[in-house]
This record gives C-alpha cells, sequence and structure tokens, in this order.
C-alpha cells in the first residue's frame, strides 16, 4: 500500500486513541470513516501490536479485510490493549512507555504445497507472513517474527504448535497462506 509517513502517524494516532477512548470509558470508540481520505477507507487488514519495555502486552488483527483501515487499526488496537487472552488488560501507568507497531497486511495468497518441505522451499524468510489451517486449528505469524525463528522450517514448526498442532505434524489438509506487510 505505501503509506506516506503522514497516513502512517495519522493511523498510529488513532490506535493511541482507541486505546486512551477504552481506558476511559471501557468500551470500544467509533471511528467517523468518511472522515478519512479514501486511502485510508480502503478495506484492509491489520494487527496492532503493543509492547513495554521489550515485554509483548497484546497483538490482535485481523487477516481478511472487511472494514475500512482506519475502523480496522481502531478496532484491533483496542482488542490488543484490553482483550487479548494471553495478558491482562492495560493499565493507564502502562500507556507512558507504550511501544505501538502496525502491520497493514496484503490480501492473502493460497499456497499450493504438497509436503512440509514443498512449503518451507515456497516460503520467502523475512517477508512473508503465514497462516497455516488445518481442520478448526489455525495460526498466524507476522513477518516481523522472521529475526526470533530466523528458518523456514523453525517459522513453521513453531506455528505450528501455535495452531495446536505437534510441530511434526503433516496432514494433506493443511493449507497455507502467505502474505506481506507493511509494518511501522
Amino acid at each position: 500500500m505505501d503509506l506516506t509517513d503522514d497516513e502512517r502517524r495519522l493511523l498510529r494516532a488513532l490506535a493511541l486513541e482507541s486505546i486512551e477512548f477504552g481506558l476511559r470509558h471501557q468500551c470500544m470508540m467509533s471511528v467517523a470513516v468518511f472522515g478519512y481520505s479514501d486511502r485510508l477507507r480502503i478495506q484492509r487488514a491489520s494487527f496492532v501490536t503493543l509492547h513495554s519495555a521489550g515485554e509483548l502486552l497484546g497483538c490482535i488483527g485481523t487477516l481478511r479485510p472487511h472494514r475500512a483501515l482506519v475502523a480496522d487499526v481502531a478496532h484491533n488496537a483496542y482488542q490488543a490493549a484490553f482483550n487479548d487472552p494471553r495478558f491482562p488488560a492495560l493499565t493507564r501507568a502502562q500507556l507512558l512507555g507504550l511501544d505501538l507497531h502496525i502491520s497493514v497486511l496484503t490480501p492473502l495468497e493460497p499456497l499450493a504445497i504438497a509436503s512440509e518441505d514443498d512449503l518451507l522451499a515456497q516460503l520467502r524468510p523475512g517477508i512473508d507472513g503465514l497462516v497455516l489451517e488445518d481442520g478448526d486449528l489455525a495460526a498466524t505469524f507476522l513477518p516481523t517474527m522472521w529475526p526470533r525463528l530466523q528458518t523456514a522450517r523453525r517459522f513453521v514448526r513453531v506455528l505450528k504448535e501455535k495452531a495446536q498442532l505437534p510441530p511434526d505434524y503433516w496432514s494433506a489438509t493443511i493449507r497455507a497462506y502467505r502474505y506481506t506487510a507493511e509494518e511501522f
């Protein structure tokens, strides 16, 4: 999408405003979508990731676009701050040292895969985010996970564990989708 610096600043400010509104009112704020540029009203999927002092406080997003980017970012910021089931709700004190990252995703690209080795050969380390699905189990890693996991094999194995599948699991029913993300 190649957002401008101004659009990135506006989305970050909106995400922070959504979190501050949640702290004050204990509910999600509504976004007047029509007050934004056409580019920010395009339906896009996004993730919002929150850190403080290097510790993850929340990460929530959408994989498939279904609302305007500005509404998606505001929604995911609120959800990451208050409804990520892995973490307690964000407190006002944590807001001061908050490090907020936004990832705007490209559409999911289904991968034709016959084996795990086939999947590994198609992945572009450092570039691709990945969704794995098998039945009701699914998980994703954003491209930002590559520095921590380093190799395609480790990336896929840990992602399978996140989806509650054994790390050495493979089935003909596994579906894989890749995407890239504009991160700021």
